[in-house]
């Protein structure tokens, strides 16, 4: 098979677990992986995948090759992969615009961004020269000028695109029709993770549903020591993220909620948690006989691995769709890893939509 050529903006904390899985998975077999939800998709395996280009705006990273760029500083997921060879694909300085909260300024520097003084490249010519054929988009929450404008360099320089992160391109009709009428495929909004709060959360809806139980209240609180929860201590920037995040739970219900009976959303950044993330759920409800019960739970994950784990299927299922010429937005990847899909659909269905595109049974 041909290499899967990929763009990456922003070399983060979800790069760093997402270029390591490339290489850890290179020497296993279907026999003995763990952590894939599929081995291969259409002929690709995780190894297919190879890096060609690699944009941010911080100085630790920008000019230094992606292999090293990855494991530097405000960076700290758990590194499992530490032997990354050299790619020979230098970090380049991108556009800040909105991408980076003004608070974030008053932290230690091995905890927030540093802006680089190097010049600013043409994006889309470095789209274009490097061959990539995917980007994807992990720019902080909030940025949403920053992820328009490289949403629009992708369309010029005939790039498909997968977002992970909640500002609405793929869910947005007029972002979406563009992508279609290039011919190219997008797949987003907003990651969802292998097992995180918002796929558990959907889990446990669907449980109470299922079991004839009235959901009458819940929260999901979460707490984490990245730039990501850094970056949203900054609530104005937070519209979309709540957006996304109350919809995929809402979305399972027969009657959504009101407003006043479900909080999701961040809740603090806990710098000594580096890239762990923790989840506090709790779910109100009314069982038999109208008899009240609760259920709490605690989920402790480390968040950057969690979202690669989905991220590497939805780089090969958007692959297919470059092979079979499908443009738009990709329905049923998205709706299986992302948290705010053009169109929802419980896990289970999307689930089954996914092996359905995989075999060519569904066009998209």
């Amino acid at each position: 098979m041909k290499s899967i050529r990929i763009a990456i903006i922003g070399i983060g904390n979800c790069t760093s677990s997402l270029v390591q899985g490339i290489h850890y998975y290179n020497d296993k077999s279907p026999e003995d992986v763990i952590g894939l939800m599929h081995w291969e998709i259409g002929g690709y395996r995780p190894n297919d995948i190879e890096v060609v280009a690699g944009i941010d705006i911080d100085k630790r990273k920008v000019s230094k090759d992606v292999s090293k760029a990855i494991f530097a500083k405000p960076n700290c997921t758990k590194i499992y992969c530490k032997d990354i060879p050299k790619m020979e694909i230098k970090v380049v300085m991108g556009k800040v615009l909105d991408g980076i909260a003004s608070h974030m300024k008053e932290y230690p520097e091995d905890q927030t961004f540093v802006i680089s003084d190097e010049k600013e490249v043409d994006i889309v010519d470095v789209l274009k020269q490097s061959g990539a054929e995917i980007a994807l988009n992990y720019l902080p929450v909030g940025s949403e000028q920053a992820v328009r404008y490289y949403a629009n360099c992708c369309l010029e320089a005939g790039v498909a695109l997968i977002n992970c992160m909640p500002v609405f391109i793929a869910s947005d009709k007029e972002f979406s029709e563009k992508f279609r009428k290039r011919n190219l495929p997008i797949i987003g909004d907003d990651v969802k993770s292998q097992i995180g709060a918002t796929i558990t959360h959907r889990t446990l809806t669907q449980l109470f549903r299922d079991r004839g139980v009235e959901l009458d209240r819940t929260y999901q609180l979460n707490t984490g020591g990245n730039t990501d929860f850094l970056n949203m201590l900054d609530r104005k920037r937070l519209k979309s993220k709540k957006i996304s995040k109350t919809e995929a739970v809402q979305s399972i219900l027969t009657n959504p909620l009101d407003s006043d009976n479900i909080h999701i959303g961040p809740s603090d950044y806990v710098p000594w948690q580096k890239d762990n993330k923790i989840c506090f759920l709790r779910m109100e409800g009314r069982m038999f006989g109208d008899v009240p019960m609760n259920l709490e739970l605690r989920l402790s994950v480390e968040d950057s691995p969690n979202s690669a784990g989905c991220i590497i299927d939805a780089i090969r299922c958007c692959k297919l769709a470059l092979d079979r010429k499908v443009g738009g937005a990709l329905t049923s990847i998205s709706a299986y890893t992302m948290k705010h899909p053009p169109q929802q659909f419980p896990d289970e269905k999307a689930r089954e939509m996914v092996e359905e595109f995989i075999q060519g049974k569904r066009e998209r």
